[in-house]
Order: C-alpha cells, then sequence, then structure tokens
C-alpha cells in the first residue's frame, strides 16, 4: 500500500461522511416541518439527535481503542445509513410515526461520535506514515470536510426543493455505506486502526480507570477545560441556529430549502478558504488573537442580520464573513490537541472533550422551538446571538488562553516518534470542534 493511500481513504471517507451529514443538516429538518408543521417537533428532533451524541462520547473513548478505530468507523457509517433510509421507507409505506423519526435520530446520534473520534484521532499517525506535517494535515482534514459540507448543503437545498426531503434521505443514507467502504479498504494492516493488543481485558474496572485518565487530563489543562466550556456553550447555540432558527427564518422569509441550501452552501464554502488559507499561512500568526476574531465572526452576526431583515442577500454576506472565521477554528484546536495529548490518550480525552462539548447540544434546538413558539422568531434570533456574544469573548477575557500560543512540537510529530504532553496546558482537538 502506497503512504498516502491511507490518509487518502481517510480523507475520502471523512469528506463522503461528512456530504451525508449536510444532506441530514437540510433535509431532516425541513422533512420534520414539512410532516408536523411544527418547529417545536423541529427541535424535538434535533434534541432526539443530540442526546445519544453525548451519551456515546461520554462512554466511548475506551472501546473505541480496544474495538478497533477501523471496525468503529465502518460500523458507525453503517449503523447511521440504515436508520436514515429506514425514515423516507417508512414513510412511503404510510407507517412512519412522529416518535418513529425521533428514535430513528436518536440511533444515527449514538454512532456518529464514535465513528468520527475514530478517523479523526487516525490523523497524525497516518500524517507520519504519509510523511505530511501535522498542520497541513490538520487543515487539510478540515478543509475537505467544509468543502465536503459546502457541497452537501447547496446539493441538499436543491435536492429537497426538486425530488423531496424523503428521497435525499435514500441518498445521504449511501453516502455513509461508501464512507465504509473506503475505510474497509484503504485502512487494511495500519497498526493504529486496529484494535489495541496489548491492553488489559475491558472489565468495569479498566473502563472506569480508562474513563477516568480521559476525563482527567481534561480537567487538568486549563486551556483544554476553558476551550471546552466555551465550545459547549456555542455548540448548543449552534445547534439551535442549524436545526431550527435559520431553517424556520428560511421558510418563512427567504423562499424556502433552495435559500436555505444555498446560505449554508455559501458558509462552508468561505469556511473552506478560511482553513486553506489558514494552511497556506496561519504559522505566521499567533494562535489567540485569529482564533478569538474568527469566533466573533461565527455567531452573533448572523443571528443579528437574521432578525433585522428578510432577504437573503444580507444574510449571506454575513454567513459568508462567519464562514471565514470558522475556517481557521477546527485547524487551530486540531494542531494543539495534537501537540499535547499523546497518541495513547487520544480516542479516551478525544472522547471526553467531544462529551463535554456537546453536553449543550440536545437542549438547543429544543430552546429554540420552544421560545419560536412563544415569543416569535425574532425575539429568538436576538436571545441567542446575545448569548453567542457573550461567549466568543472569553479568549479576549481569561489569561488560560494565551496558553494557545505555547510552544510548537510539530517536528517531533512528523517524525516517527509519538507526541509527548507539552508541560504547559493544552486544548482539545476532535472534540473541542465546531
Amino acid at each position: 500500500m502506497r503512504p498516502l493511500t491511507p490518509l487518502a481513504a481517510v480523507l475520502a471517507a471523512n469528506t463522503i461522511s461528512i456530504s451525508g451529514n449536510a444532506l441530514t443538516f437540510i433535509a431532516v429538518p425541513w422533512f420534520a416541518l414539512e410532516t408536523t408543521g411544527s418547529p417545536g417537533k423541529a427541535g424535538l428532533v434535533a434534541f432526539c439527535a443530540a442526546v445519544p451524541v453525548v451519551l456515546s462520547a461520554i462512554a466511548g473513548g475506551p472501546v473505541i481503542d480496544r474495538i478497533g478505530r477501523r471496525r468503529v468507523s465502518i460500523a458507525s457509517d453503517l449503523v447511521c445509513g440504515l436508520a436514515l433510509a429506514a425514515i423516507p421507507l417508512l414513510n412511503g409505506a404510510g407507517l412512519l410515526r412522529f416518535w418513529m423519526l425521533c428514535a430513528l435520530m436518536a440511533v444515527t446520534g449514538l454512532f456518529h461520535a464514535p465513528g468520527e473520534t475514530a478517523r479523526h484521532v487516525l490523523v497524525p499517525d497516518l500524517a507520519r506514515h504519509a510523511g505530511t506535517p501535522l498542520s497541513r494535515a490538520a487543515s487539510l482534514y478540515d478543509a475537505v470536510s467544509r468543502g465536503a459540507r459546502m457541497t452537501g448543503a447547496a446539493v441538499a437545498g436543491l435536492l429537497v426543493a426538486l425530488i423531496g426531503a424523503d428521497t435525499v434521505l435514500y441518498i445521504d443514507a449511501a453516502t455513509f455505506a461508501v464512507s465504509a467502504l473506503l475505510v474497509l479498504a484503504g485502512l487494511r494492516g495500519i497498526p493504529s486502526a486496529e484494535p489495541l493488543r496489548d491492553a488489559p481485558p475491558l472489565s468495569p474496572a479498566t473502563y472506569r480507570a480508562d474513563l477516568r485518565e480521559g476525563y482527567g487530563f481534561l480537567l487538568r489543562t486549563r486551556l483544554l477545560l476553558g476551550v471546552s466550556v466555551m465550545v459547549m456553550i456555542t455548540n448548543g447555540l449552534g445547534q439551535s441556529w442549524n436545526g431550527v432558527l435559520l431553517p424556520v427564518h428560511a421558510r418563512e422569509n427567504l423562499g424556502g430549502s433552495a435559500a436555505l441550501g444555498l446560505l449554508v452552501a455559501v458558509f462552508g464554502g468561505c469556511a473552506l478558504l478560511g482553513a486553506l488559507l489558514y494552511g497556506a499561512f496561519g504559522h505566521r500568526f499567533p494562535r489567540r488573537p485569529v482564533f478569538a476574531v474568527g469566533f466573533l465572526l461565527v455567531g452573533a452576526p448572523s443571528h443579528v442580520t437574521a432578525a433585522f431583515t428578510d432577504s437573503t442577500l444580507p444574510l449571506l454576506v454575513t454567513m459568508a464573513l462567519g464562514g471565514l472565521g470558522a475556517g481557521v477554528l477546527n485547524p487551530i484546536l486540531t494542531t494543539v490537541f495534537y501537540e499535547i495529548v499523546p497518541e495513547e490518550l487520544r480516542s479516551r480525552v478525544g472522547g471526553a472533550s467531544t462529551a463535554s462539548v456537546l453536553l449543550t447540544t440536545p437542549l438547543g434546538g429544543l430552546a429554540a422551538g420552544y421560545l419560536v413558539e412563544r415569543a416569535g422568531l425574532t425575539t429568538a434570533l436576538l436571545s441567542f446571538g446575545a448569548v453567542y456574544f457573550l461567549a466568543t469573548l472569553s479568549p479576549f477575557v481569561f489569561p488560560a488562553w494565551r496558553a494557545m500560543d505555547a510552544a510548537r512540537p510539530e517536528e517531533g510529530l512528523s517524525s516517527s516518534e509519538p507526541s509527548t504532553p507539552a508541560p504547559a496546558p493544552g486544548p482539545a482537538g476532535t472534540p473541542p470542534r465546531r
């Protein structure tokens, strides 16, 4: 197998899997709104999809390493694909009930986080195998993810308008099958993708010890803890925007799903550009101010713009700027995570930080749906936008964030030796992701 093949396989699988997620992102809220007519029920669907993500992230870290990252990624994609295909299949047969929709989305949520974590923590080893610098591999990983979201969202918006949300879900299911096949073929024989051979058997005692190790690393590291708290808040707000506020705004004020797909695609395209620019030039700038300004652009401006305009163009411009800001966030978080967290702890720390940043996600869509129905869309947009703005001020305020610009042992990561923890606090990787 060529040295680049495993990294290329993970990048391709992640691209296709995230394209499927983008289809879900557009099709499922629209399907819920079409079939129920209720923003509150659309929010409940988002809640049911998000809660199992948190539960699987809390408990999944030690299991991923013992089952094997390749197997977990494949199983995750296959289960998600089957659950999504069941939604239009049951609907077409006249058997789908609202509780079934919630249950099927809960299944996708339960299996989504372990699969994504399993692929993500493989990147440093695959980058070394390919002879690719870590910062470049991290930026490339995020760039292809952003590109997949952009393309998937644009296609989803058009497809929902042309062929309906239920048919789009069949296409969505097929993308997960292709992703599973790529991982099956591309990661064969990669030691870091296989189950741990020297690990003690998974018993309740060893499982608890592994969990404590992952969560202990997270809680001992001030920057990691600060990032996790901030992203926990913004992820909940992001779920309210993506799952309820933006779809309702598009349906009521912007003309429908095509506008929704365009907005998400522009955001994703600009985020892709931001990630590529950071990959090319980001090493020249200190991380903290770039990260802080990028996060300020992402959330509050779009909420305020949507609250005060009922046309597409102003929101399009605001989301384009937000996308550029979003593009720098994950490469920074991912690179620092890989620099700080040792390879043998990445699944456990990644699972712990994923769980922490997703704690508020189930509540985001639920709260947004309730507030829209009780107080109206404009009040909901301004309320969530204000909280988003306050959350994104933390890198400017708290001293622990200065550690983001600590020493960068990237050369060691590009060699054949695994990374070692730096003495300075470090951030999360897979997980504080937005």
